[in-house]
This record gives structure tokens, sequence and C-alpha cells, in this order.
């Protein structure tokens, strides 16, 4: 009788030990990005020179948030850069006359998992700029270094376009089978899509969207590498 007393004590401890488990670490939320705003010019910089000016970004708030790192890319030139905050806003100096994109990432000291916004973009314009040229195309399908199989021999291309301005015309697309001779394709493409493109099995191709606004402005995607199987 000693020993079942004994054995049902030590369970009786083993199970008070064990048994709490220890509550799950909140993860932190994605913020809201405020401003500037989307797809738009942002005119409330504060001039540098002729070539710089200072970009306030601003978002909200996070929960289970302690600190943020802001991501901005020269959609010109690729270059990104990025900048620690750890409050729902940061300035930093920028290229005018200069398409960017941004998000921010939520962190917290008590956890790996991070929090990413969703990606905007903004114009800084110029000196006395009037209109500003469209975003570079945004590539969707195929993307950089994806591989793809063809339905028949041929395939389907597909990217976003957007402007400050909201005058974007049309699209030039080109593809070619080395990076330095790209050939035109398409021209004057007014939707976002291009169908039963024909292609080669197992070559590697190059291809690139020149976007057009009503003031003869232009972007370039930069050039997107993608292989057929």
């Amino acid at each position: 009788m000693r020993r079942i007393v004994f054995i049902l004590i030590v369970l009786t401890v083993i199970s008070a030990c064990g048994g709490k488990k220890q509550a799950p670490i909140p993860e932190p939320s994605a913020a809201i990005l405020s401003a500037p705003l989307n797809n738009e010019a942002c005119v409330t910089g504060v001039v540098l020179s002729d070539t710089e000016s200072k970009i306030k970004l601003v978002w909200t708030a996070a929960a289970n948030t302690e600190s943020f790192e802001v991501t901005i890319t020269n959609l010109l030139t690729k270059a990104e850069q990025t900048q620690s905050a750890t409050s729902t806003s940061a300035e930093i100096t920028l290229n005018r006359n200069t398409p960017y994109s941004w998000f921010v990432t939520s962190k917290s000291s008590k956890t790996a998992a991070t929090a990413k916004s969703t990606i905007w973009k903004f114009y800084n314009p110029g000196l006395g700029a009037s209109s500003f040229p469209p975003y570079p195309a945004e590539i969707v399908s195929p993307t950089m270094g994806q591989s793809v199989i063809p339905n028949a021999g041929k395939i389907s291309f597909q990217w976003k376009g957007s402007d400050a301005d909201n005058d974007l015309v049309n699209y030039d697309v080109y593809l070619g089978t080395s990076s330095n001779n790209v050939t035109l394709i398409k021209t004057q493409h007014t939707s976002t899509s291009l169908a039963d493109v024909s292609v080669n099995a197992n070559t590697t191709y190059y291809w690139k969207v020149i976007t057009y606004d009503s003031k003869g402005n232009t972007s370039d995607s930069g050039l997107f590498e993608f292989k057929t199987n």
C-alpha cells in the first residue's frame, strides 16, 4: 500500500512539473505604410541640392514589435539600402528625379520571426518636374532565374505597370538569347501580358519591358534571365 501511495505521489509531482506549458512568444505584426503615398510623386521632401532631397517615410505601429528595418530600392539602378528605426518613421536622403520602392520589416528581440509590410513605390521629383516617367515594369513571369516549361513550344510573359501621373500608354517587349542583344518582339502593346511567344527548349533567354507614358517618358524594367526545359 505504501508503495502505491509513493508511486502516486511521484506521478503527481512529475505531472505538476511538466504539465504546465510555456506560452508561445507572439510574433511581430506587419506594419502598414502611410507615406509617401503609393504610386505617387513625393512632393513633401526637403530639398538638399539639385540632385538630392530628404524624404520622410512613415508607417503605423505594429503589435509585438520592438524595432523596424526600412528597405528602400532605387528602381533605376536596383541599388538597395536599409535603415533601422525604433519609431514609426525614418528620414533618408535620396536622389531626385528617381523612382523608389520601399517596405518595412517588423522585428522583436524575443523571437527570430519577422513580418514584412507590403511594398510601395513613389517618385522623388527633380528640379521643376511637371511630369514623371513611368515606374519600371514589375516583372511577374518569367522571373529572374526561373525555369519554364513551354506549352507546344510557346510561353507567356506577364508584368505590372504603374505611373505617378496615371498616364501609361503602352509597352515594348524585348527577347533574346544574349544579354547583349535582345530583339523587339512586340511594340506599342497595351496589355500587361503577352501570350504564345515561340521559344526553343533547353535555352537561356533574356527579356525586358520598356514602358511609355502619354508624354513620351519611358522606363526600362532591366533584363531578366530565364531558362526553358
